[in-house]
This record gives structure tokens, C-alpha cells and sequence, in this order.
């Protein structure tokens, strides 16, 4: 008889064996998530396949693959490989409907499977805005919605305007017709102003399908505000019997379409139509005075004022343009003429003549010629002494008994040079310069010389 210890560990080998062969037989798979649209690849692996071959099911039991063998005519699904140990087929063009657990099945005694669950991604379609087809009054509320369907998990939605982010007011998750996807709704307020025309909206889609790419919908606004208006004369600076022609500019969202002209003082008005322009062919001094424009859209009018004062021809004329909202007509109360006068009134600012004034380079023109007439006047001056200097002190040359001049001579050693100046002609004993010089001229074979060797 073995002892109890021996027992137990023959025991413990046998168990160990037995698991041992249980695991190696046992096949083995692993879940797979896909795009709707994308390729699923399902592999079947197996250690111990113990002569027997690997089938892959549908999650409806429908035999695809037994081996090597097609089992279900469906052109989607591909062999991909074969062999004792592994089967691995794939699904192409994957459809929601694809969903489920699939069963990979080894026939040994007893059947061995595995389970490999395939989820399937809705990709949410783009998204759409609502609330913009018609145009906002300012300082209304504006409320945008957007949607997207066919998601799968349900996406998620986010809002900007121009580069700001939005909040949204409230997000819904509705499933589907078909029972698998989802379609999600958002929401948006808020309070428009003048600069938000023409700005941009966007709704943007978050899914993990999306694959780190987004899906967004822009949608610009249209802001109704009220307009504005200012008066341009043409020419700017209009003179007595020249055409004149003012211009009402008018802005807004919608543009002025109407026109009142009117001259303060006088009863009827000028004009009334769409044309935004008042010309005068021929200017004259009873054109002079105020004239107002009052330009209307469906959001308001507005009055603008122009000064006009062609009384002196040596002036011209200064422009003074305001504009000035008017209180919107209520609704069987036309535009009148209270509604104009609200705006100040303006007095002409007359054009005086300005003061010569010199201009830089002028300037510097003048200072640039006074320093040139300094530098003439000097070398003048200094040539009138130097030719002074020079009349007063000649001198002659003689060589071997003749006179020389400077240019003659030939050899310095050989010529004896006389300087004679005018005092030196003169008398010694004169008592200035001057007499020297009278007495040179008469006298000057008796003076004695005063000579000068060169070396």
C-alpha cells in the first residue's frame, strides 16, 4: 500500500494533466469593433485541435466557414486562413445588422467554443442647424437648434459663434427608427446684437466612429438693425453757380429704401423717393440753409443735416453732417417733422486765410546760401592781400653780371639773387613805408642793395 502522501501528489499530477490538455483544446477569439461600412477580421485559435477542424457561426447559428469549406453564400465574407490550429475569416462592407456574438466551435468530445463579440459604429450623419432661415431684430433672442441621426453610441454636440464657444441649453436623445442608432438634438440661446450679422454659427459632431475627424455645419446670421445716414456733398466744397449734389448715405440691415428731403424753413419738402441724391444745378445765395434727410427702412428712420452757406463767394463753404435716430413711426403715425427736429442744429465755421508760414527747406535753402557767400566773400578778401603782398615785395636775380628771373634759373650756386623791396629801394632813413616807396622810385640806382645767396 503507497503512503498517503505519495497518493496525493499522483493525485495532483492527474488534475494538472487533465487541465492541461482541457486548455490546449480550448479555442480561444477576441471582440472586435468596426465603422458601419469598414472590414471586421474574427480569428479562431486553437493548440490542440486533436484531428478535428475549427467552424466559425453567425450570431444567428449559421455555419460561415467549416475549415476550408464556404458554408453561407455570402460574398462579404472571405477565408482569410486555414490550419489545425487557427481559422480567420473577415466581413467586408459591415452593416449594423452585422452586430452580435459570433461562435468559433471545435468538435472534440465533448465541443469546445468561444465567443467573440462584434460591435458595430453608427456613423452620425452631418449635422443640421434650424432657427436661421429668417432674419433677427437686434437685441432679440436668437435660438438655434441642431440635429444629427444615425449615431451609434449617441454623439455628442457642441457649439461657437465665430471663435467663441457656445453653451447649450439642453441636449436630446432620440432612438430610431430602426431600433440601433440614435438621433441627438441641441439647443442654444442668446441675445443678438448689430456685430453679430453676418457672423458665423457652427454645430460640430463628436463619435468615436468619426475616427479623430469631425463632422460640422456652419451657418451664417442675418441681424436686422436700424439704420444710419450721413450727408456727402459733391463737390466737397461747392461755390456760387456750380452743380451741387448731396448724397444720403444710408446703412443698415435692410438698406434705406426711402428718401425724404426737406430744408428747415420751408413748408413743403423737397423730395421724396428711393433716390438718395439732392442736386442743385446752379448754386445760389437762396440756397443757403440747413437741409435734412430723413432716410427710412423697416427697422426705423434716421435724420442726417447738412449746413449749407453760399452768401460770401471769398469763403467756401464748411460741411457739418449729424445723424440722429429717429423715434420709429408708430403703426398709423407717418414720419414728421417733430421727428426731424431732434437733431442740434450747426453753424458754419468759416474758412479763414492762413498765415504765410516758411516751410523747412526754404530754410535751409537761405542758411546753405548765406554760408556759401561767407566762403567767397573770405577767398576774395584773401586773394586782394595775397596780391598786395606780392606787388610789395619783388625780387631779382644775377648771375655773372645779368638779371634773372626765378624760373630762370639753372644752377642755385652759381646765381647771387638782389631782394629789393620797395623799403629797401627806398631810403633807409624814411620814416614809414610809404615814403619808402616814393623815394624807391626815384632814387633807386643811389639805395643800396640787399642781397640773398641761394644754396
Amino acid at each position: 500500500m503507497l503512503p498517503p502522501a505519495l497518493l496525493l501528489l499522483l493525485a495532483c499530477l492527474g488534475v494538472a494533466r487533465g487541465n492541461l490538455s482541457r486548455d490546449e483544446s480550448q479555442p480561444t477569439t477576441s471582440d472586435e469593433t468596426v465603422v458601419a461600412g469598414g472590414t471586421v477580421v474574427l480569428k479562431c485559435q486553437v493548440e490542440d485541435p486533436d484531428d478535428s477542424s475549427l467552424q466559425w457561426s453567425n450570431p444567428a447559428q449559421q455555419t460561415l466557414y467549416f475549415g476550408e469549406k464556404r458554408a453561407l453564400r455570402d460574398n462579404r465574407i472571405q477565408l482569410e486562413r486555414s490550419t489545425p490550429n487557427e481559422l480567420t475569416i473577415s466581413i467586408s462592407d459591415v452593416v449594423l445588422s452585422d452586430e452580435g456574438e459570433y461562435t468559433c466551435s471545435i468538435f472534440t468530445m465533448p465541443v469546445r467554443t468561444a465567443k467573440a463579440l462584434v460591435t458595430v459604429l453608427g456613423i452620425p450623419q452631418k449635422p443640421q442647424i434650424f432657427g436661421h432661415e429668417q432674419p433677427i431684430d437686434e437685441e432679440k433672442i436668437a435660438r438655434l437648434t441642431c440635429r444629427s441621426s444615425g449615431s451609434k453610441p449617441a454623439a455628442q454636440l457642441r457649439w461657437k459663434k465665430g471663435n467663441k464657444e457656445l453653451k447649450d441649453e439642453g441636449t436630446e436623445v432620440v432612438e430610431d427608427p430602426n431600433g440601433k442608432t440614435f438621433t441627438v438634438s441641441s439647443r442654444v440661446e442668446f441675445r443678438v446684437t448689430k456685430e453679430d450679422n453676418e457672423a458665423e454659427v457652427t454645430c460640430t459632431v463628436d463619435h468615436e466612429s468619426l475616427q479623430n475627424s469631425e463632422r460640422s455645419t456652419t451657418q451664417k446670421l442675418q441681424v436686422h438693425y436700424k439704420p444710419t445716414a450721413k450727408i456727402e456733398p459733391h463737390p466737397q466744397y461747392p461755390r456760387e453757380g456750380e452743380k451741387l449734389q448731396l448724397q444720403c448715405d444710408g446703412q443698415g440691415n435692410p438698406i434705406p429704401q426711402e428718401f425724404l428731403w426737406e430744408k428747415e424753413g420751408s413748408d413743403a419738402p423737397l423730395q421724396l423717393s428711393s433716390d438718395s441724391v439732392l442736386i442743385f444745378p446752379f448754386l445760389n445765395k437762396s440756397d443757403s440753409g440747413t437741409y435734412v434727410c430723413t432716410a427710412t427702412s423697416s427697422m426705423g428712420s434716421v435724420v442726417a443735416k447738412y449746413n449749407l452757406d453760399v452768401s460770401d463767394l471769398s469763403q467756401l463753404p464748411t460741411p457739418h453732417v449729424h445723424s440722429t435716430p429717429a423715434p420709429p413711426p408708430g403703426p398709423s403715425q407717418p414720419i414728421s417733422h417733430a421727428s426731424m427736429a431732434t437733431a442740434s442744429s450747426f453753424t458754419p465755421a468759416p474758412i479763414q486765410d492762413a498765415s504765410p508760414v516758411p516751410s523747412t527747406s526754404s530754410t535751409y535753402h537761405a542758411v546753405i546760401g548765406g554760408v556759401v557767400a561767407v566762403i567767397v566773400f573770405l577767398l576774395l578778401s584773401l586773394l586782394i592781400v595775397l596780391g598786395h603782398y606780392l606787388i610789395r615785395h619783388k625780387g631779382m636775380c644775377i648771375r655773372h653780371g645779368e638779371t634773372v628771373t626765378s624760373r630762370h634759373r639753372q644752377n642755385p650756386a652759381e646765381v647771387m639773387c638782389t631782394y629789393l623791396t620797395h623799403e629797401a629801394k627806398g631810403s633807409d632813413d624814411a620814416p614809414d613805408a610809404d615814403t619808402a616807396i616814393i623815394n624807391a622810385e626815384g632814387g633807386q640806382a643811389g639805395s643800396d642793395d640787399k642781397k640773398e645767396y641761394f644754396i
